[in-house]
């Protein structure tokens, strides 16, 4: 099957190079995939368009239902490898939605592409097969908190998370948007034993004014307490814009 991205404008996959905003990897220049369908539905999703297509009732703070054919479009994963190549980057960073979905075809695609470092974002819901993880060099992990409104049952899997911990080249990047999201991270990491050294946090926001304001407590909260705090380095350069 071919795989199914989000899109920039109708038909046009978003496929992309620019600086990674966030993580340990920002400030570099990437090609960027965005994969189409996501298995949470976070309330504050700045890509909602993703997966929340007309129908679609799970919730969103902005109510807005997206019409799926202008949204989604699907590619070969030769045609796609060929348009990530042509941006001549190193680095590639497979984002969604939840990109993890759809493994067997990523893995088909970046067989493609065996001189480029691969990141790939995930909720950490799903266990990345093996197929597909040789081809990988990070992970950047986000695990839901309680103020993304999916429930913790579905979310934070125990078995998922023991797996992302022993994993070496997992990340772990929480987004938090009030200190008390921060205090979870804490018991989230005492109760998975998440290596601090790999944690980072960083303030949830689609504006300048918001990611500053958050960025206010966030930083002494990482320092007092061995974290790391990450920028939102797309927003602050280009605002909330598809394909930055």
């Amino acid at each position: 099957m071919p795989l199914t991205l989000a899109t920039i404008s109708p038909g046009e996959p978003e496929i992309f190079a620019s600086v990674q905003g966030e993580g340990p990897s920002a400030g570099r220049e990437c090609a960027f995939i965005r994969l189409s369908r996501c298995n949470l539905a976070c309330s504050w999703c700045d890509t909602a368009y993703t997966w929340r297509f007309t129908g679609d009732e799970r919730p969103h703070r902005d109510g807005i239902a997206f019409e799926r054919q202008a949204n989604q479009v699907t590619l070969s994963e030769e045609e796609a490898a060929s348009r990530i190549a042509a941006f001549g980057k190193d680095r590639l960073v497979v984002t969604g939605g939840e990109p993890l979905l759809q493994a067997p075809a990523l893995a088909r695609m970046l067989a493609l592409l065996p001189h480029i470092t691969v990141e790939i974002e995930t909720n950490g819901t799903v266990r990345p097969p093996a197929a597909l993880d040789r081809f990988v060099g990070q992970y950047n992990v986000s695990p839901k908190l309680a103020h993304s409104g999916n429930p913790r049952e579905l979310a934070l899997l125990p078995e998922r998370m023991a797996e992302w911990v022993d994993n070496s080249r997992a990340w772990f990047k929480f987004v938090v948007a009030a200190p008390e999201d921060a205090l979870e991270v804490l018991e989230l990491a005492e109760a998975h034993a998440i290596p601090r050294a790999r944690i980072m946090l960083m303030p949830e926001g689609t504006d300048t004014a918001t990611l500053k304001a958050r960025e206010e407590w966030l930083e002494p909260f990482c320092a007092a307490h061995t974290l790391t705090m990450s920028k939102r380095l797309h927003i602050e350069m280009f605002g909330d814009t598809r394909g930055t």
